[in-house]
């Protein structure tokens, strides 16, 4: 489900919450509706409030640290790409298939994080790999490029892994159930001692708004290569352009 659907569901959830306690206000008996009462709900509320926004910031915590993350992996990648095709230049032009290989590889990594981007050739890492460990290097020189090159194709290719498993979603579905269900509680107490008139109702309809929003933020952080906070390709792909040249 998409972060603004989701988002949409808590929105309703949440003021739903706020509707129904501001609807048994009319019909609960007084001695329900009393001080002493009122002073009861208000400390659970307050318990509830706090381990809402305690679990509010392990989910913020917890998708900026993974956007956070897959951001600078692809930053050690492009830089790599881009030390690994110097490598190989500087070897010589015995390299040239090697070096459009990567390029190639650059291309379809970029393709598969952004599945909107244009496909490039399905190159695995490992075919660039046995591609530099069968050049015959003539000197003490090309056997230290070669090394340099093994070593990079070797850690581009883990970082290449490792990026593709950490697609997933890591916010816990569980953790946002519950953070969900204990905010719709505290707005069904807000509406519940409320008095109901049309301000009243505007504040509790801007207070769902503004939950739902930032849960909407929290699941958007969650998906670092698409939507509305996605990293930007742009100047990686202007980069990888003056691969092979």
């Amino acid at each position: 489900m998409s972060p603004l659907a989701t988002s949409a569901i808590i929105f309703v959830c949440v003021f739903t919450g706020a509707l129904v306690g501001m609807r048994l206000r009319s019909v609960l008996p007084e001695h329900h509706r009393s001080n002493e009462t009122r002073d009861v709900v208000k400390l659970g509320m307050g318990l509830v409030a706090t381990m809402s926004a305690l679990l509010l910031g392990l989910l913020i915590s917890s998708a900026k640290s993974s956007y956070d993350t897959q951001r600078e992996e692809l930053t050690h990648v492009t830089a790599r790409l881009v030390f690994l095709d110097h490598v190989l230049a500087h070897y010589g032009p015995e390299t040239k298939e090697i070096r459009a290989l990567t390029r190639g590889a650059a291309f379809h990594l970029v393709h598969q994080l952004w599945p909107s981007a244009p496909e490039g050739p399905r190159v695995e890492p490992g075919t660039i790999f046995d591609k530099i460990q069968s050049l015959s290097p003539q000197d003490e020189a090309h056997r230290l490029l070669q090394s340099q090159a093994l070593t990079l194709a070797i850690e581009l290719g883990q970082t290449r892994g490792l990026m593709l498993e950490q697609q997933g979603s890591s916010v816990s579905t569980a953790l946002l159930s519950v953070v969900v269900f204990w905010l719709t509680i505290i707005f069904l107490s807000f509406g519940l001692f409320a008095p109901s008139n049309g301000t009243v109702t505007a504040a509790l309809l801007v207070g769902a708004l503004s939950v739902s929003c930032a849960i909407f933020l929290i699941l958007e952080m969650d998906r670092p290569f698409e939507g509305l906070l996605q990293i930007p390709n742009a100047q990686m792909r202007a980069t990888f352009e003056r691969l092979g040249q």
